[in-house]
């Protein structure tokens, strides 16, 4: 969920350039956000803050739910009972929370409702690709790194696929760290912050059916006064390919295609020392 002020900007950001599509909105009047059959997907609150304010994870089922929890408190993370007012808002059946080493909350949820219309976007005709992959991943900034590692392997149990160390400048090394739950290469990385800095979330992706409806999304978004801040390329550890644009607040979405699938005979943690095969630039209008 993303706090922002106003949350109008998101409105024409989220609907008319990424192509998603308006959930109902929460009991508090909040904005939902679709990019699949999943009654929400995004929630977009009104404050301050310009950032992610809190992230959920679903379970597959409540054994998978109470397996989870138990791993979290045996690894120190002791999880809180939502209450049927967040669970109502949030559209699901179970949820417990905590807040994660890099001081944003992790809900841990089950049974997430399905929206009564099935999901179609007039601007993404292929759809995004999510189903048992969830809706894409996120990727958090922190000063807390090692804690915050020890969190996503030892508490919730998600697998490290691999990692980037490289110099982006002079003396100053990029280190990200990529974390599976299922399929997808990554559904949250960690990238290690020199120091603490203004936003936690780094960048959220959605990923589409058809590599078409990301150059489709490119050009919305350079009808627009959005910033550019990575034109099209191909990651080099999940071949992605993708651009990214900043949000109006400040954060960066990624749009992508075709990422390489965790396989049940992964063999690829290990490190790369680039961030994109090709692309990536910064760019700017003429």
């Amino acid at each position: 969920m993303i706090s922002s002020s106003p949350t109008s900007a998101f409105r024409s950001f989220f609907g008319d350039v990424i192509g998603l599509v308006r959930g109902e909105a929460t009991i508090d009047g909040s904005d939902t956000w679709r990019n699949d059959d999943a009654a929400q997907r995004v929630i977009v609150e009104t404050g301050p803050a310009n950032d992610a304010k809190y992230f959920g994870l679903v379970a597959n089922d409540l054994d998978a739910f109470e397996v989870t929890s138990e791993r979290l408190a045996r690894a120190g993370f002791e999880l809180t009972e939502g209450t049927d007012a967040e669970m109502a808002a949030r559209r699901v059946s179970h949820l417990r929370y905590l807040i994660t080493p890099w001081g944003v909350r992790m809900e841990l949820t089950s049974g997430l409702a399905r929206a009564a219309t099935s999901f179609a976007s007039p601007l993404v005709r292929g759809g995004f690709l999510t189903g048992e992959m969830g809706f894409g991943h996120v990727v958090f900034a922190t000063t807390a790194f090692d804690e915050s590692d020890r969190f996503l392997v030892e508490g919730l149990g998600l697998a490290q696929s691999d990692w980037i160390e490289t110099d982006i400048a002079e003396g100053i090394q990029l280190e990200v760290r990529f974390y599976h739950c299922n399929t997808r290469h990554h559904s949250v990385a960690l990238a290690r912050a020199p120091f603490e800095l203004p936003q936690t979330l780094h960048h959220m992706m959605f990923e589409t059916n058809d590599r078409d409806d990301v150059g489709s999304a490119f050009d919305r978004v350079w009808d627009t006064k959005l910033i550019v801040a990575n034109g099209l390329g191909r990651h080099d550890n999940d071949g992605m390919f993708s651009f990214y644009v900043v949000s109006p607040a400040g954060f960066l979405v990624e749009v992508g295609y075709g990422a390489r699938m965790i396989t049940d005979d992964w063999r690829e943690n290990r490190r790369y020392d680039r961030i994109s095969v090709w692309g990536h630039q910064p760019l700017a209008h003429v």
